[in-house]
């Protein structure tokens, strides 16, 4: 028997299948098979955009390109600390705008899944929760106090009212089918010991009791109460059983890629895998999938948590950071959708049944009454392919893969045979042009204007105290940067002032960075990273004879966004020392130290377009290189065209960057290093055997971020004024726009491929429309034109 290969992609099939309108319905139940949408069993594919990681105006594009990918919903979070700034002072604009992003899946015949939560994890700042909560007394996260349980009723109970009141809830005839309380809890609610466990109870009947007239939903929870639905987390969900045998099996975060810190690799999850996780999953009886991310987007501002989380949240998923499909992964998975929506009767109505195939070898079979069949025929051997018999019939199969058989006879896809488009990115350098409105500008190029910060205590001191302050409990996360600020008297006849030696500053800190300053001076910089945010400094410092200014800048990068009693951890200094003294070694840790919060630049506003303060810029055509503390603003053209926008930022140190007065974010192009000594980069990566993290990183020793996204939307015609503000300096005459450019070539196609896609019309054909294609003409008159 010669093994039957797997049969080419199916544009046309996907074209058929997208096509299918979903009709917003009164009722969404469920069973063990699925959820039940207006009577009718229905698979959901679905893909996570987070709306406030990208603008509205991508909004349109990217729920398009989800559904032209094949997937029918889209999931988000919503994020508590961007609409509830402070207690009771709400915002719903901009990036923000809740309804209008529902709105706009809605438009698209697609559903929503809607993740309440109020905590979110998602690498997002505080885990999406606002600061000002923890301020509350009495208040502990995600635990059975009341402060917290009052407000965290309050905000659920108004998002509720909100999605009521536009009739946003399928129950209404809106696409919200799903909505989701809490978040992971499951995997801490045992630090949290009783009071964990009444606080999930309650969670879920407060949920329950907001009466939304579709399923609630809590991942990674493994004490749901019913009628709430437990549901997995993770690479691979195959394996997961809901803990009550009436509920669907349902995967909220099938992970496509991982996220990255300042200072790490890139992590990158081969689609084989991916596919083949997906392809498990439905095979073993699962029915509602979600993509985490399916488009990850951008931490813009200050909104990235971790600490230690870049700017970008690419997340290497199947929609790049910019909006663009990411091949082959995208268009692998747009075709493995295909052929699971083929399946989708069989899986949802017929009776499973298991077939052992070889040692790592099964098939499962769904077929019913009516004769309906489908088949998934899966190698786990990690290692090698594998030839397997079913009904008679050989079937290749390679390492690690899923073949899927609609009929239960002919192989359209296998998880394994890649086939998409693969693309190639370019960042094409457009270099900053002044625009033509900008005052001044001559022909001599771009004219920069530059404001110094100066080290330490601007306009009056905040306060004074003796030892140090937690830098978070202190700035309230209303800005990344703490001055810490004092001075020490030098007598001339210690032996370092004679002989040319420098004394060694030595500082301890809970994390996350900082920047030390002698008289004006920078003497060094120190930071932790994403798994060990704490970190030592050590470094010489250059001292005077009589009074010296000790000035240490603390930064924050993101705080804290999950794990037990996460809002406890602290930032900022612990010690300081100086050594090379006669007398030995000097401890500052008890003196007397001035505290400012922020930056001038900041308390001004100097970023905002339509401030009105008086600063004393400086104008030039040649900025200062490699000078910290400064301001730098310059007025640009938009680059030319309407492809998506990067800001190049290579040969700059550490900072923030705006462009009229919207928050691209922190910059920060570090280096990456190994956190272990078996942490090596790869040149390919085997897609066989599960996937982790670690397993296929690259990047080594290069910036782990180089490119800040800046939505086309942002500019304006002429005027675009660009604001950065670098802490250590760096070279700000090489700073560029970049054009994202992508190219691709389609894979091999080989001599047979036209034959079998006409086949594969064939067969989706007379089981979609019975013999008669779309009601208009017979399946058998389908021809090769049709397939091409």
């Amino acid at each position: 028997m010669k093994p039957r290969t797997p049969i080419a992609p199916f544009a046309l099939l996907i074209f058929f299948s997208s096509s299918i309108t979903y009709c917003f319905a009164g009722n969404v139940t469920y069973d063990s098979r699925s959820l039940i949408i207006n009577g009718r069993r229905e698979l959901i594919i679905s893909a996570a955009i987070h709306y406030p990681r990208s603008v509205p105006g991508m909004w349109p594009g990217l729920v398009q390109k989800a559904k032209e990918g094949g997937v029918n919903t889209i999931e988000s979070y919503v994020f508590w600390n961007g609409h509830e700034l402070s207690p009771g002072k709400y915002y719903f604009g901009g990036r923000f705008n809740l309804v209008k992003f529902i709105k706009i899946i809605q438009q698209a015949r697609m559903y929503m899944i809607l993740r309440i939560g109020p905590f979110v994890a998602a690498e997002y700042n505080y885990g999406g929760i606002p600061v000002w909560l923890h301020y509350i007394p009495g208040t502990v996260f995600r635990n059975d106090t009341e402060p917290f349980k009052y407000h965290m009723q309050k905000f659920m109970t108004l998002i509720v009212d909100m999605m009521k009141r536009e009739k946003l809830f399928a129950s209404q005839g809106g696409p919200i089918i799903l909505a989701q309380v809490e978040n992971e809890y499951g995997y801490y609610e045992s630090f949290y010991g009783e009071g964990g466990k009444r606080y999930a109870l309650w969670a879920a009947k407060m949920a329950v009791a907001q009466n939304i007239g579709v399923p609630w939903i809590m991942c990674q929870q493994f004490d749901t109460p019913d009628p709430v639905i437990n549901t997995c987390n993770s690479f691979y969900c195959d394996q997961f059983t809901p803990h009550s045998p009436s509920m669907p099996k349902i995967w909220t975060e099938n992970w496509p890629g991982w996220f990255k810190t300042f200072g790490g690799r890139d992590p990158h999850r081969p689609s084989e895998d991916i596919a083949f996780s997906v392809a498990r999953f439905f095979q073993k009886g699962g029915s509602v999938h979600n993509y985490y991310m399916y488009h990850g987007g951008t931490n813009f501002g200050r909104t990235a948590g971790g600490p230690f989380i870049t700017t970008s949240y690419d997340y290497e998923a199947p929609i790049d950071e910019y909006g663009l499909p990411r091949n082959p992964k995208w268009g692998h998975l747009k075709e493995l959708h295909g052929a699971i929506k083929l399946c989708e009767h069989a899986l949802l109505n017929g009776e499973r049944s298991n077939l052992s195939l070889g040692s790592s070898q099964e098939a499962d079979v769904y077929a019913d009454s009516s004769g309906a069949c489908a088949a998934f025929l899966a190698n786990m051997d990690d290692k090698n392919d594998k030839t397997v018999v079913f009904r008679n019939v050989s079937y290749h199969l390679p390492a690690w893969s899923v073949s899927i058989l609609p009929d239960c006879k002919k192989v359209v896809f296998n998880t394994a045979n890649v086939r998409a488009q693969s693309s190639t990115v370019e960042m094409v350098p457009e270099n900053l042009q002044p625009s033509e409105a900008s005052p001044d500008n001559g022909s001599k190029g771009l004219k920069w204007e530059v404001f110094k910060e100066i080290a330490g205590i601007w306009g009056e001191a905040d306060f004074v105290k003796s030892g140090f302050v937690d830098h978070i409990n202190t700035t309230k996360d209303t800005t990344d940067y703490l001055w810490y600020t004092t001075s020490i008297i030098v007598n001339e006849n210690e032996e370092f002032l004679k002989n040319g030696s420098r004394p060694v500053l030595l500082i301890e800190s809970k994390g996350h960075a900082l920047h030390a300053f002698a008289n004006q001076e920078l003497q060094g910089s120190a930071s932790g990273n994403g798994t060990h945010p704490p970190f030592k400094y050590k470094n010489p410092i250059s001292l005077k004879a009589g009074k010296n200014e000790i000035a240490l800048l603390s930064m924050t990068v993101g705080l804290q966004n999950a794990g037990p009693f996460y809002e406890w951890v602290g930032a900022g200094i612990t010690s300081v020392k100086i050594t090379g003294f006669n007398s030995g070694t000097l401890d500052l840790s008890t003196y007397s130290w001035t505290y400012k919060i922020g930056l001038q630049g900041e308390h001004l506003g100097i970023y905002n377009p339509g401030y009105r303060n008086n600063i004393n810029w400086v104008s030039t055509m040649e900025p200062p290189k490699n000078q910290p503390l400064t301001w730098y603003k310059a007025v640009v053209k938009q680059p030319p065209g309407d492809e998506p926008i990067g800001l190049d930022m290579l040969k700059m140190g550490k900072g923030l960057a705006w462009l009229n007065g919207e928050e691209i974010g922190r910059y920060w192009p570090r280096k990456s290093r190994k956190s272990s000594p078996h942490d090596e980069c790869v040149q390919e990566c085997d897609y066989r055997g599960k996937f982790n993290p670690d397993k296929c990183i690259t990047g080594c020793g290069e910036p782990s971020q180089r490119w800040y996204h800046i939505p086309r939307s942002w500019f304006k015609p002429s005027e675009n004024i660009l604001v950065i503000f670098e802490e250590k300096g760096g070279d700000p005459t090489k700073i560029t726009f970049s054009i994202r450019k992508i190219s691709g070539k389609f894979a091999f196609v080989g001599e047979d491929y036209f034959a079998n896609m006409l086949k594969l019309l064939h067969l989706f054909c007379n089981m979609s429309f019975n013999g008669n294609c779309l009601g208009k003409f017979p399946c058998s008159s389908l021809s090769a034109k049709h397939a091409y």
